[in-house]
């Protein structure tokens, strides 16, 4: 993969996933139809009922914006087989039901609108098609006509809608990617977007790993990597799921995943209105002052190999950015730092803070007793080079 292809996506660090679809009226989450047993007819009835009237793409992208991501990826279609986009390869779509709206295309047009990378996740899996159930082997023929609708449908979104930045498969389970001829269809997918990001779970490599709820902590992956993690404990809307992170947790996701040379995919799940929760509207906005006081520490940032107690640390450049999670009052210490620290200061602030540099450690002192930001005070540390890391020998 070429290095141009994938930058955009190493320095944006932060993106916004969209969980939206039929299971947003029942509000029990995205898997409430297999986990509630639901039989297709009586799920399909949902179709008559989804009539987003508060949907507005623009507003969707500007909360992004606002909250300091990069680029969106909105479930196109998920395992219950709905697609939110016109398709000739089904009848069970936004465009062909009682909303009587590409709501897909909406998204698209916001998203260019307002500069957005523009993402399309799309589920292999549907829960309609017997063929799914009994496989490749148990109906060839079934499986034949899946895969035909599959396809269909991943080239349409690749097709239909102008440039994409990333198709992001789900739903490959239990089979392989020979069943899914999933090589064939991602040479169809780059031979219609060349520029397309693709992530891993189709059963090929792609371009980017993918982790699902989890930070990777002691083994990052080599390659480009994104973490997604939900604000509660749903993707998809849920109105008794009341366990929402806070702000000061999610900030410190994305600060620990781009320390650790990835990115973080924050989840919404929509209401079936169209409208976000307000819990989630107000986590973004929190995590939105945040950034646009230390996005600097963000964008384009990666791993940095000194170390501290209080939290994280970033580097771009010639800069280290110590993130205080805890803070301390008083003195922070930073380990393994081989260059000379020239200066260093409060990035919210522009406070400078006094430097003492003994060996591989660096003291910062004079700090203000409370912490400046509540959520993760930043301090920019300044070097004589790009970070270099002195590996830790007890003495």
């Amino acid at each position: 993969m070429s290095e141009n292809r994938i930058k955009w996506f190493r320095e944006a660090r932060f993106g916004m996933f969209i969980h939206w679809g039929l299971y947003a009226i029942l509000a029990r989450a995205e898997w409430v139809m297999y986990l509630e047993r639901i039989p297709r007819d009586e799920y399909a009835k949902l179709a008559e009922k989804f009539k987003p009237d508060k949907f507005d793409a623009d507003e969707w992208v500007e909360m992004a914006k606002r909250a300091g991501m990069k680029y969106m990826v909105l479930t196109t279609r998920h395992h219950d087989g709905f697609s939110l986009f016109d398709s000739k390869h089904s009848d069970f779509t936004s465009a062909k039901t009682a909303a009587k709206r590409d709501l897909v295309a909406e998204y698209v047009d916001a998203c260019r609108r307002a500069g957005m990378r523009i993402g399309f996740y799309y589920s292999l899996l549907d829960w309609r098609w017997d063929a799914y159930w009994k496989g490749p082997k148990g109906d060839p023929e079934g499986w034949a006509r899946f895969l035909e609708y599959v396809h269909g449908q991943v080239e349409e979104l690749c097709t239909n809608y102008g440039k994409i930045d990333i198709l992001w498969y789900d739903g490959a389970w239990p089979y392989s990617a020979e069943d899914w001829r999933s090589e064939e269809l991602n040479a169809k997918v780059r031979k219609l977007q060349p520029e397309i990001l693709i992530n891993n779970r189709s059963g090929v490599p792609g371009d980017f790993e993918t982790p699902e709820q989890h930070i990777p902590w002691w083994r990052p992956p080599a390659r480009p990597w994104e973490t997604c993690i939900t604000m509660n404990d749903s993707w998809g809307y849920f109105e008794a799921d009341r366990n929402w992170k806070t702000p000061k947790q999610l900030i410190e996701v994305l600060v620990t995943c781009v320390s650790l040379g990835g990115n973080l995919l924050l989840n919404v799940g929509p209401r079936a209105d169209g409208t976000f929760p307000p819990e989630a509207v107000e986590i973004l906005s929190e995590i939105g002052k945040w950034m646009r006081a230390h996005g600097e520490s963000i964008y384009g940032a990666g791993p940095c190999p000194f170390t501290t107690t209080v939290g994280r640390v970033t580097a771009k450049a010639n800069k280290a950015y110590v993130h205080a999670f805890r803070w301390p009052g008083k003195e922070i210490c930073v380990a393994g730092v081989g260059n000379t620290v020239c200066s260093a200061y409060i990035l919210s602030t522009g406070e400078e803070v006094r430097v003492v540099q003994e060996g591989d450690r660096v003291f910062l002192k004079g700090l203000p007793r409370l912490a400046p930001d509540p959520y993760d005070t930043v301090i920019v540390m300044e070097l004589d080079d790009e970070p270099k890391g002195v590996p830790y020998t007890p003495r």
